[in-house]
């Protein structure tokens, strides 16, 4: 231009911030912003608008504000654009407080917010995880003549969906036909999204089956969010037909499409579908990540397929996925259910090569797969070494340890181990206490141990209709024998000395803990044993196999003392 005798004006330095803005050029933008003052141009509210836009779309948002607060000094007067890339450039940074301190400016600065200035803030607030700020602007912009459009309700939905407020996801969507706001994908996908998170996958279904009487065709964040609502809901067979539907919608799953599939299957118990999926993966030019391998051996795990978990770890390792914290204590899992203490400590044992850092999960697996191998000293060596390599145990860890010492016949360390946890700020649970009672059923101590967890609430359910029925849900074969006996030992005695004589039922269950071939439960097997074992008239009930019924008429007050009272 200066060969030609042409020199840049204002005109012409503005028109090539705006060519650098657009293309993504900040470095460029700024520099030719610097060098006006030597080229004797001045900038005007276009040129800074520019060069912050410019900051915007690079992520720059601490040199977008500091272009903003030269304004002044440069004598130029900044407009809604200014302020409206400004606020952009803080939502793309994350800085949603940034974002309203300009917006809280601008009425002082005498600029007027638009629809752009007011998007850009409310999407700062959705970034942030601010979802009653983000409502509260929403709220505000009629009072300030400033009309919503669909990118206002997006980010909005989207805000309420990462806040997990899916009522209210749902509450601005069905606003928008009365605002005369037009509902478009993005507005599905995050009410989809919303529902998926608040576990409504009825919720989630229905608004795809709405997108078509809508004219809004579905994209592939709309499916994935819609398999990942099945996912979350246990509802495999629906995720999987979501995907079947994808082709014919002309749309092309990604990996996180497959990872949700994947991953349905897994919580349905269909590892042999997990792995087709998987299989299915390179035919569709999908490329599978550690998320799709580790859902595929959390799968195999489930379903007791600890060989086929540790072929897909190694796989992975070929496929140049590098295998993460979850995905070794998937396959470390596997390897407990499947009774491989040895395997399970071997991968614990490469991870720090891997430099894949184990964590309370990684252990309290680990520690499980000793306890299945009646390993107990190995299980509490590891519970030993987790402060060394600063990992946390939890009450899972210690319940696996104290189950370990349970079945090594250690029931000192068991009460121990028990009694250590307060002292760590780790809570009990009701397996903990499960756990120590099976080490110390038949033992006094048992008896106290029974008492104290009882007072401490960990049995709810407990106290049926009366104290005539007792239920024994939730507990342990060694819990469930400690709780019959200080029934019939301090409960019984005194319904037997009432002028009627109760119908005495024990709930036992039926269903989850009965094996298929069984015609009990471990529970029911373990009382029934204790009432048989001393000759207590008692059975099973035909009508419901879940209650064993106990004749009061043939049990004596003393009898029930001197045989289940222990010694004080």
């Amino acid at each position: 231009m200066l060969g030609a005798r042409v020199v840049p004006n204002q005109i012409t330095y503005n028109a090539a911030i705006s060519a650098c803005e657009k293309g993504g050029q900040w470095q460029l933008a700024s520099k030719l912003l610097s060098l006006m003052p030597e080229a004797k141009v001045v900038p005007n509210e276009i040129t800074y608008s520019a060069a912050i836009s410019a900051c915007e779309k690079g992520g720059q948002w601490q040199l977008a504000l500091k272009l903003l607060s030269l304004m002044p000094e440069a004598k130029v007067v900044p407009n809604e654009i200014t302020y409206s890339a400004a606020i952009s450039a803080c939502d793309k940074g994350g800085q949603w407080q940034m974002a309203l301190k300009l917006l809280s400016l601008m009425p002082d600065a005498r600029v007027v917010p638009n629809k752009i200035t007011y998007n850009a803030a409310i999407s700062a607030c959705e970034k942030g995880s601010q979802w009653q700020l983000a409502l509260k602007l929403l709220s505000l912009m009629p009072g300030a003549r400033v009309v919503p459009n669909e990118i206002t309700y997006n980010a909005a939905i989207s805000a309420c969906e990462k806040g997990g407020q899916w009522q209210l996801a749902l509450k601005l969507l069905s606003l928008m036909p009365g605002a005369k706001v037009v509902p478009n994908e993005i507005t599905y996908s995050a009410a989809i999204s919303a529902c998926e998170k608040g576990g409504q996958w009825q919720m989630a279904l229905k608004l795809l089956s709405l997108m078509p009487d809508a004219r809004v065709v579905p994209n592939k964040i709309t499916y994935n969010a819609a398999i990942s609502a099945c996912e979350k809901g246990g509802q495999w067979q629906l995720a999987l037909n979501l995907l079947s539907l994808m082709p014919e919608a002309k749309v092309v799953p990604n990996e996180i499409t497959y990872n949700a599939a994947i991953s349905a299957c897994e919580k349905g118990g269909q590892w042999q579908m997990a792995l087709k999926l998987l299989s299915l993966m390179p035919d569709a030019r999908v490329v599978p990540n550690e998320i799709t391998y580790t859902a595929a051996i959390s799968a195999c795990e489930k379903g007791g397929q600890w060989q086929l978990a540790l072929k897909l770890l190694s796989l992975m390792h070929e496929a140049k996925v590098v295998p993460d914290q979850i995905t070794y204590s998937a396959a470390i899992s596997a390897c407990e259910k499947g009774g491989q203490w040895q395997l399970a400590l071997k991968l614990l044992s490469l991870m720090p090569e891997a430099k894949v850092v184990p964590n309370e999960i990684t252990y309290s697996a680990a520690i499980s797969a000793c306890e299945k191998g009646g390993q107990w000293q190995l299980a509490l060596k590891l519970l030993s070494s987790m402060p060394e390599k600063r990992v946390v145990p939890n009450e899972i860890t210690y319940t696996a340890a104290i189950s370990a010492c349970e079945k090594g016949g250690q029931w000192q360390l068991a009460l121990n181990l028990l009694s250590l946890m307060p002292q760590l700020r780790i809570l009990p649970d009701v397996v903990s206490y499960n756990a120590a009672m099976d080490a110390v059923s038949g033992m006094g101590v048992g008896y106290a141990l029974f008492r104290k967890a009882f007072g401490l609430g960990m049995y709810p359910q407990f106290w049926s209709n009366s104290y005539s029925t007792i239920n024994l849900h939730d507990m342990s074969c060694g819990a469930a024998v400690l709780a019959v006996r200080w029934w019939l030992a301090e409960v019984v005695p005194h319904l037997l000395s009432g002028p009627t004589t109760p119908k005495l039922e024990v709930i036992t269950g039926w269903g989850k803990s009965r094996k298929d071939w069984r015609t009990t439960t471990d529970v029911q097997d373990a009382v029934f044993q204790l009432l048989q074992g001393y000759q207590f008239p008692s059975r099973i009930d035909q009508n419901n196999r879940g209650v064993i019924t106990i004749d009061g008429r043939q049990l004596k007050s003393s009898e029930l003392r001197r045989l289940f009272t222990p010694p004080s």
